[in-house]
């Protein structure tokens, strides 16, 4: 008995190495870390129920954000991201009150409720992908106060998404800097990640207060596994980052999470 679990063990952990890796490249692909990916697979393949695996998801990307921060101040210089600090501080003014906020609920609704706002998320998320990354940087859609106020409610709303969803908020995040800030996509991605990774530590913290934070310590090879091969994979997906026509890739990605929806909420 103790070898038959053995191996199921050892198999569920190669089992998270390689989809983690699947998940990094579907994220690379569009320069993003995969999280809105992965978490539907925590819970339909792996079956970690809605709280447990949005923290799972969370703890990646964690690890996943902090390291694709420091990879790409070689594409983008930490003094070009510290130049545009202003827009960092404006997206955190609401974003860390939007992550706690959005913890806090998660730890609280019920598990079903759970369940179908993330289906609904990850419809949104979805959308986004559709109609959000085709725009052109350079002009901005609000400027001077309303700009600012702008940026504080988008960055709430997107504190909230992230910490529900256990994600680092790219894909929202992105469109936000290149639509109301102007920002070129290469510099939107290391903006994002500067506003990402203390927006996700905020959620974070507001998580091991509850009892389903133990899921982590429950897991450590798991978890450990999982995110190694997501930043395997999102090297991978960068290296093929412009090989797949975007026509082609954002269809299929929003069609994934929409079927990814689909079963989530089948599952609450």
């Amino acid at each position: 008995m103790n070898s038959v679990s053995s191996a199921a063990s050892s198999a569920r952990l190669v089992s998270a190495l390689a989809w983690g890796a699947v998940i990094g490249v579907l994220g690379g692909l569009v320069g993003l870390g995969g999280a809105e990916f992965r978490l539907p697979l925590l819970i339909g393949l792996f079956g970690f129920t809605a709280l447990p695996a949005v923290i799972l998801n969370k703890a990646m990307s964690l690890v996943v954000v902090a390291s694709a921060l420091l990879f790409r101040t070689k594409a983008v210089p930490l003094d070009e991201v510290l130049a545009h600090w202003p827009i960092v501080v404006n997206l955190l003014a609401g974003s860390l009150f939007g992550a706690w906020l959005g913890a806090d609920w998660a730890t609280r609704m019920q598990s079903r409720t759970l369940y179908r706002i993330l289906a609904v998320l990850l419809v949104l998320i979805a959308l986004v992908l559709l109609v959000g990354h085709e725009h052109a940087a350079g002009s901005v859609l609000l400027s001077g106060v309303m700009q600012k106020v702008a940026g504080v409610v988008a960055g709430f709303g997107i504190g909230v998404v992230a910490s529900l969803m256990g994600v680092a908020g790219g894909e929202l995040l992105i469109p936000t800097l290149i639509l109301l800030f102007g920002a070129d996509i290469k510099l939107a991605g290391s903006l994002s990640l500067a506003v990402s990774l203390p927006t996700m530590i905020v959620g974070f913290a507001r998580y091991s207060r509850d009892g389903s934070f133990a899921v982590l310590g429950q897991n450590p090879s798991f978890v450990l596994l999982m995110a190694v091969g997501s930043l395997i994979g999102a090297w991978l997906g960068g290296q093929l980052l412009g090989i797949v026509p975007s026509t082609v890739l954002l269809p299929v990605l929003a069609a994934i999470l929409v079927i990814s929806s689909v079963k989530v909420w089948k599952h609450g």
